[in-house]
């Protein structure tokens, strides 16, 4: 470790800090149907789509109405994709002519960018035509981050409505979150990105000859369109198989660093809006704490264990006093372009914002590196998370964390004002045990299932941490993977897409529950009896409940995963 990896870790940080209050005072407008500066371009746009497609702006709906909408409107999404992605060979804009994608892969692609997951057991470039790339992937990129976007919105009006019987529409707050947020950034982003040295084009692939006489095919494509939302929309599915490690998804030194800011942006600016709408931005800034020591916690060790390397390549005169060290650390599987400090920072930014892109390969890291990303995902992708479900997750937390309090002083909880109560507690719990369920029913599925085992190239406590990081992945609706094994057979395909829609679907109905509930209730006024939850001891707290939370249930399955091959590196054997 070196002064200047951690002064580039501090610089990610202060970039993304400042962004919190600008972007959180627009997004906080745009919701709130307030005038913003792209309203004398964009607000035409918005009401000429509302006439088109008969939605009644001033609408309110019910919780059961909201959910209802974003279903049906995500099962829409998926057999859209579906098709495009079964019928990709008589479709256009397929210079390659690819064939049409297998039913098993399209299934699981399809509930994939459906559910902002972006799994991808497939190579970009040697799978997907442009129009699928297009038509299909890049939209579900801005529609499924909307969608979560719109949520996490939903579940604040939850909390600052009073006797409310309508958490907002959901297609309005769809519309806007495309319109006036992703699609401007991102058109900024994509700019930004072929300035960098990123390809936009609909060319054929380029063949070029190599330096031993034979030739190369170098792929082309609008790559700069999909990244840019891929990045900003937490979705990370790579138009490249080697994803932001690729020169073409990630030219340099300067674009990786936008993109690592970008993937945190909204969700870190989320909090704001959290505060702002509640009129307590003080809330706001507390989750934001919470979420930024779990994030560096996450970050400092995997730059440590990176750094430190294996000790089975330590060099004889090295730092003793610290103990055997491999010379340059662990770079296997990473791009001598960015370096350990950029790898172990992208894999914490990228598995704690629910992204994952990656630009270095997870399953080549120690045994402790490794396990951050998986623990960042394990723990519910709270810490920023995907746009808006970081948020609504980290709220569902902080629910829990409340009751807790409640439960230690004697006190009915409260949060914000309102009273916690059984109900929303029940939502809550149920949201919170649906995540643990999908990933150690299917892990255990697979470790005893033989087709499976096949897929699996590594043995041993690796090879287990690869199955658990797939279906961890997949619930949480991350998307990177520990690689290592086959994942596109039908086992894998099947089990997956079921992982990712439960992951999804089964949180997000509980989660509108809870926030129909809450906005029908009254504000309970604040007494010197009332735990106050802007300060350093609810940070604490919040993360406190969310590390033993995911301490009691995930402890033995990372035990038999990354510990003990840790253990069993510093014992000389290795796997």
């Amino acid at each position: 470790m070196t002064w200047n990896g951690w002064l580039q870790i501090a610089l990610f940080c202060v970039i993304v800090v400042a962004l919190v209050k600008p972007l959180g005072f627009y997004m906080t407008r745009v919701f709130n149907g307030e005038r913003t500066w792209a309203s004398p371009v964009l607000r035409p746009v918005e009401r000429g789509l509302y006439a088109l497609s008969g939605v009644r702006e001033a609408e309110d709906q019910h919780w059961l109405a909201y959910a209802f909408a974003m279903l049906m409107f995500n099962v829409a999404g998926f057999l859209l994709l579906y098709a495009i992605l079964r019928l990709q060979a008589y479709l256009p804009l397929n210079p390659q002519s690819f064939g049409n994608v297998p039913v098993d892969l399209a299934f699981n692609t399809a509930i994939s960018f459906t559910t902002n997951t972006n799994w991808q057991n497939y190579g970009g470039e040697a799978t997907m035509s442009y129009f699928s790339q297009m038509a299909g992937l890049t939209v579900q990129n801005f529609v499924s981050a909307a969608t979560g976007i719109a949520l996490a919105v939903a579940l604040i009006r939850g909390f600052a409505r009073k006797s409310a019987k309508g958490i907002g529409n959901f297609w309005v707050d769809l519309t806007r979150c495309c319109l006036y947020v992703l699609l401007p950034i991102s058109i900024v982003l994509a700019l930004f990105l072929v300035w960098q040295g990123m390809p936009q084009n609909l060319g054929a692939y380029v063949t070029a000859g190599a330096l031993d006489g034979g030739q190369q095919v170098i792929a082309q494509g609008p790559v700069a369109s999909q990244v840019a939302i891929k990045m900003l929309g937490t979705n990370g599915g790579g138009f490249f198989n080697a994803n932001a490690a690729h020169p073409y998804e990630n030219p340099t030194a300067l674009s990786n660093l936008v993109q690592m800011v970008s993937i945190f942006a909204i969700g870190a600016a989320f909090t704001n809006v959290f505060g702002r709408m509640i009129g307590d931005q003080r809330q706001g800034w507390a989750i934001l704490a919470a979420m930024g020591v779990l994030f560096l916690s996450g970050a400092a060790v995997a730059y440590w264990a990176e750094a430190a390397g294996n000790p089975a390549f330590a060099m004889q005169g090295v730092d003793q006093a610290a103990g055997p060290l491999q010379a340059g650390g662990n770079m296997e599987g990473k791009e001598v372009r960015f370096g350990i400090v950029n790898s172990a920072l992208f894999a914490a930014i990228t598995t704690a914002a629910s992204c994952g892109a990656v630009n270095a390969m997870h399953d080549s890291f120690m045994p402790l590196g490794g396990a951050v990303p998986l623990i960042n995902i394990l723990l519910g992708e709270v810490i920023v998370g995907g746009v808006g479900a970081g948020l609504y997750g980290m709220l569902l937390f902080a629910i829990l964390a409340v009751f807790i309090a409640g439960l230690m002083v004697g006190r009915t909880p409260e949060y914000v004002g309102k009273k916690i109560e059984a109900r929303e507690m029940k939502m809550t719990m149920l949201a919170v045990l649906i995540l643990p369920l999908s990933i150690l029913g299917f892990t255990a599925l697979a470790i005893i299932w033989p087709d499976a085992l096949k897929s699996v190239q590594d043995g041993g406590p690796h090879g287990f941490s690869e199955i658990l990081y797939l279906f961890t992945s997949s619930t949480g609706n991350n998307g990177s993977a520990f690689g290592g094994f086959t994942g596109n057979t039908p086992f894998f395909n099947t089990t997956g897409g079921i992982a990712m829609f439960v992951g999804r679907f089964l949180m997000i109905v509980p989660m509108i529950a809870v926030a129909g509930s809450l906005a029908a209730k009254k504000s309970a006024i604040a007494s010197v009896g009332t735990f106050p939850t802007h300060g350093a001891l609810f940070v604490g707290l919040l993360v406190g409940v969310v590390l033993i939370v995911g301490g009691l249930t995930y402890l033995p399955a990372l035990a038999l995963g990354p510990v003990v091959e840790h253990l069993s590196m510093l014992a000389g054997t290795l796997f």
